[in-house]
């Protein structure tokens, strides 16, 4: 059964194929760990999956913002960067 268990796991570990994906992994994770449901084992090998993912989410928009500022790159070789503005939270509930 533990081999189940450590096959399964090794499973979960793989990142997902897109950051909505990995986004959507860390939640869970984070539910399962607020839940109180997780033995002190169980709770470190979420925790221990959970900083995985957040390496890999944090390497994707790494990857994403290099890909972004190679395409905005100006006629002269410097990068015309815009201030990005996101939506105003609010803006979607009225």
């Amino acid at each position: 059964m533990a081999e189940q268990h450590r096959q399964h796991q090794g499973d979960a570990d793989e990142a997902p194929a897109d950051f909505a994906a990995t986004v959507e992994r860390l939640e869970t994770l984070v539910e399962r760990l607020e839940s109180g449901e997780l033995s002190l084992e169980g709770s470190l090998e979420a925790f221990e999956q959970g900083v995985r993912l957040t390496r890999d989410a944090q390497r994707r928009l790494d990857e994403a913002e290099l890909k972004v500022r190679t395409l905005t790159e100006g006629e002269g070789g410097g990068v015309d960067l815009q201030p990005f503005a996101p939506p105003a939270e609010d803006d979607g509930e009225r």
